[in-house]
């Protein structure tokens, strides 16, 4: 006798709730690994309104990631234009 079975319906372990991105703070090595650009060009792009200003924690800064790819992808759109 040749019986074939279907495995139960899926459960999901979570609720049903949209998932809110979670968004992380990058140091300056990764700024520029992310734009292609040094500290000097960032920092004076900051100074002109044309990066993103970076959170002070502490003594030290960082960015959210989430802002630092969008500038990346508004200079794709720019240019593409």
């Amino acid at each position: 006798m040749n019986h074939t079975t279907q495995a139960p319906a899926l459960q999901l372990a979570h609720s049903a709730k949209p998932v809110t991105p979670r968004d992380r703070l990058i140091r300056l090595p990764a700024v520029e690994l992310a734009t292609g650009f040094k500290k000097s060009t960032l920092y004076g792009w900051i100074k002109e309104g044309k990066f993103p200003k970076p959170i002070q924690i502490g003594r030290a800064s960082a960015w959210p990631e989430s802002s630092v790819l969008q500038w990346v992808q508004d200079r794709i759109q720019e240019a593409s234009k």
